[in-house]
Formats: structure tokens, C-alpha cells, sequence
């Protein structure tokens, strides 16, 4: 769910607050060309994220690992096509669906111009490859989400 500013999403705690737990966005098949909406529950997703982060942001090396530069894509729920769901991203930046990008992890499918749009509107160094601002997403989002929590080492508490 965006917020009001370009490339921004709500806190997870405004989220919840306001009863917004499924995260949907438009994903055709690859295979079929069904087109279809999945969703994404908040608070299966980020708890997964930020522990995923939590736990290799010191391997990273200011660099997005492979799981995100080239993500496994969902299965088609019509012809059950294996990593055929591709995620309809906005021909408009302004319009991306960043917090259903990120839920489904599924950023690595952005180009990196989108991704370099998104860095710029939330004050990150914006230049580099693709794998450095990708990671400068995924970290940007963590911290919109649910600030400075992706960076702590204390327990996650979700139940906001």
C-alpha cells in the first residue's frame, strides 16, 4: 500500500492499524497469458523478509544476493506453470506496486531504471549495477515498512 510520496509504502503499523493484510497486484502467466490477481499476506511476508535481511545483510556486501536478482517466480494458479507469474510492473514509475514487488520478492524483475527511480525518491545513492540498487531497494523498503527493525538484532514483534 503507498503511501502519499513517490516510491514510499506505509508502515507495517499503519498498515495492520488499518486492517490492509492482503497486498495484491496483476501477474500474467508467461505460458498460458492468463492474467490474474495474487496477494500477499503482510504478516506472513515481511516477518520473512526482515529475517532474511536480518540474518545475511552482513554477507551482502552492499549487494542484492541471487535469490533477488533473479527470483523464483510463482506458479500460475490456472495452468500451474511453474516460475511463469511475472508481475505487471506500471508503465508510469510513479504508479509501481513497490510493497507487493517486495512481498513477493519479486523486485529483481524491476529494471534498473525503476529500481534507480525508487533511490532517488527515497534519497539513496542511486548510480551503480543493478545488484547495488536492488539491494538499496530491498533495504529502503525494509525500513519504511518497519524502521530500524530490519537492522536490529532483537526479536521480531508483529503483533502491532
Amino acid at each position: 500500500m503507498a503511501a502519499d510520496c513517490r516510491a514510499t509504502v506505509h508502515s507495517y503499523k499503519y498498515l495492520l492499524q488499518n486492517r490492509i493484510v492482503n497486498i495484491t497486484g496483476a501477474v500474467p502467466c508467461k505460458k498460458c497469458k492468463e492474467k490474474f490477481q495474487m496477494s500477499f499476506h503482510l504478516r506472513e511476508k515481511v516477518p520473512e523478509i526482515l529475517k532474511f535481511v536480518t540474518e545475511n545483510r552482513n554477507d551482502m556486501h552492499d549487494r542484492a544476493p541471487t535469490i533477488w536478482m533473479k527470483p523464483t517466480l510463482p506458479n500460475c494458479v490456472h495452468c500451474n506453470q511453474q516460475n511463469s507469474v511475472k508481475p505487471v510492473i506500471a508503465d508510469k514509475k510513479r504508479s509501481i506496486n513497490w510493497l507487493f514487488l517486495l512481498l513477493g520478492q519479486m523486485l529483481g524483475c524491476c529494471t534498473r531504471k525503476q529500481l534507480k527511480y525508487f533511490c532517488k525518491h527515497t534519497k539513496n545513492h542511486e548510480s551503480g549495477a543493478k545488484n547495488r540498487v536492488l539491494y538499496l531497494t530491498y533495504l529502503g523498503l525494509c525500513k519504511q515498512l518497519d524502521h530500524p527493525r530490519p537492522f536490529d538484532t532483537g526479536p521480531f514483534d508483529y503483533d502491532a
